[in-house]
C-alpha cells in the first residue's frame, strides 16, 4: 500500500521491494555502512582517490575492498587531500558505481592528516615588453601621458623628424616600396629613374 512504500521510505532512506525474499538485499545496499582502512592513493589535482577497507562494521575484511572518496567528503582544515597510507575511518553506502564514501575522518573521528602535495599550477609565460614609444619624447620606457617633459614639437614617428610627419616620411616610403634586381624602381609610365632621386627632389621642393 502507499502508506506501507511511504514507511518503509522513511525508514530505511529508500523505497524496498515488497517481496520478502530481496528485502534484506536492498536493505544492505541502501544503509549507511562504517568502515575503516587507510589510503590507497589520492590525486591531490583531481581531488579524489579509493580507500582500501580493511574493515567493516568491527569485522576485519579477509580481502580489502576499494571505497571511493572525493576530497569534499573529507574531515579537515584547509586544503583537503589523503595521504598514501594514511589511516582512516569512514561511513559509506553502495550506489550503482560502487561503494562511496560519505564521511571520512582519522582514526577516533579526528581530523584527517592530508597529503603535503599541492596541485601545480598552470605555468603562466612572461610576455616580451612591447616596443611601446611615447609621442612626446620618442622615448621607449614610458607613454606620452607619463612623460616628465613639457609638450614638444610634433615630429614623425617613424624617423623622429620634425620637418614632416609620418604620412610624408621618405624614410618609411622607401622601405615600403619594391626594388628591381639593379636596386632601381620602376614608375607607371615604364620610364625606370632613381627612387632615392625623386625622393630628394619631393623633399626639396616641400621645403
Amino acid at each position: 500500500t502507499p502508506a506501507l512504500e511511504l514507511h518503509r521510505k522513511l525508514f530505511y532512506g529508500c523505497t524496498l521491494p515488497i517481496n520478502n525474499v530481496y528485502l534484506v538485499n536492498s536493505y544492505e545496499d541502501c544503509r549507511v555502512l562504517h568502515g575503516a582502512g587507510h589510503c590507497k592513493w589520492f590525486n591531490v589535482r583531481m581531488g579524489f582517490g579509493f580507500i582500501s577497507m580493511t574493515n567493516r562494521e568491527g569485522s576485519p575484511l579477509e580481502t580489502p575492498v576499494d571505497v571511493f572518496v572525493h576530497q569534499s567528503k573529507l574531515f579537515m582544515e584547509g586544503f583537503r587531500s589523503l595521504k598514501e597510507g594514511e589511516l582512516v575511518e569512514f561511513t559509506f553506502k553502495k550506489s550503482s558505481k560502487g561503494l562511496e564514501s560519505l564521511r571520512v575522518t582519522g582514526p577516533g573521528g579526528s581530523p584527517c592528516v592530508g597529503s603535503e602535495r599541492r596541485p601545480k599550477g598552470k605555468i603562466v609565460q612572461k610576455r616580451k615588453p612591447k616596443g611601446d614609444r611615447c609621442y612626446n619624447c620618442g622615448g621607449l620606457d614610458h607613454h606620452a601621458k607619463e612623460c616628465n617633459l613639457p609638450p614638444q614639437p610634433k615630429k614623425c614617428h617613424y624617423c623622429q623628424s620634425i620637418t614632416h610627419m609620418v604620412a610624408n616620411c621618405p624614410h618609411k616610403t622607401l622601405t615600403q616600396l619594391p626594388s628591381t634586381s639593379q636596386g632601381r624602381y620602376e614608375a607607371d609610365t615604364g620610364e625606370v629613374i632613381s627612387l632615392k632621386a625623386a625622393l630628394l627632389f619631393n623633399y626639396c621642393v616641400k621645403l
